[in-house]
């Protein structure tokens, strides 16, 4: 398994160069930044990167945009992103890239075993997040995702009005009676905060909450 690694603290990134060849994994190349990530990526053309999230000239989200960036290439490598916090807007945007990725706390790397399973899942097309990553992701989806309060029913009924399907379509294909999907469809926009309107402006903003715009 050929790796890059990024991580721009030197100490850090001797002892994570020891780790990895312990892992099995050949170190094709160790860089301090977001850049030359990009550089040796396009170089090497290695099995995964390891990246940092944080890293200069600003030390936010240099590493997390050259992920993002080397993950365009194709083919894309795995990516394995090590952060010393859960940033939950970074780990949403690496998981919209598709599989092959994983999000894990620095101190987690500590044991061989886990590095060199996180290393193998990701690059075999897998995802691997930290327990910790996952429960903040679940934590701010419940507080931010209002789709969370519909009944498995009206979550049904408005996949189906994403589809464009009038109430009629969407109660013969759900089998139930009109009265039965105009009750779901108010329940709906109740639950959604979308308030009575003379057209068919809810009904809209409904759909558009469905598809996350």
């Amino acid at each position: 398994m050929r790796v890059v690694l990024a991580e721009d603290s030197l100490l850090l990134r001797e002892g994570l160069v020891r780790l990895l060849d312990e892992a099995g994994a050949e170190v094709v190349a160790a860089v301090g930044d977001g850049l030359e990530l990009v550089k040796a990526v396009t170089e090497h053309r290695p099995d995964v990167a390891v990246v940092d999230v944080r890293m200069p000239p600003t030390f936010t989200d240099e590493g997390l945009r050259a992920a993002l960036e080397i993950r365009t290439l194709d083919p894309p490598p795995a990516v394995l992103v090590l952060s010393q916090y859960v940033e939950e807007t970074y780990a949403s945007d690496l998981l919209s890239t598709g599989g092959g990725v994983g999000y894990l706390l620095k101190d987690r790397v500590s044991r061989l075993s886990d590095l060199s399973d996180a290393l193998e899942r990701v690059v075999g097309g897998g995802t691997v997040l930290d327990p910790e990553v996952v429960s903040a992701l679940f934590s701010h989806r419940r507080r931010n995702d209002p789709l969370e309060t519909l009944s498995p029913r009206e979550r049904e009924v408005l996949g189906l009005m994403a589809e464009g399907r009038t109430n009629t379509a969407i109660g013969r294909e759900l089998v139930v009676s009109q009265g039965a999907v105009e009750k779901h469809i108010s329940s709906i926009f109740t639950k959604l905060g979308l308030p009575p309107s003379g057209d068919d402006h809810r009904r809209v903003m409904a759909v558009l909450t469905w598809l996350g715009v």
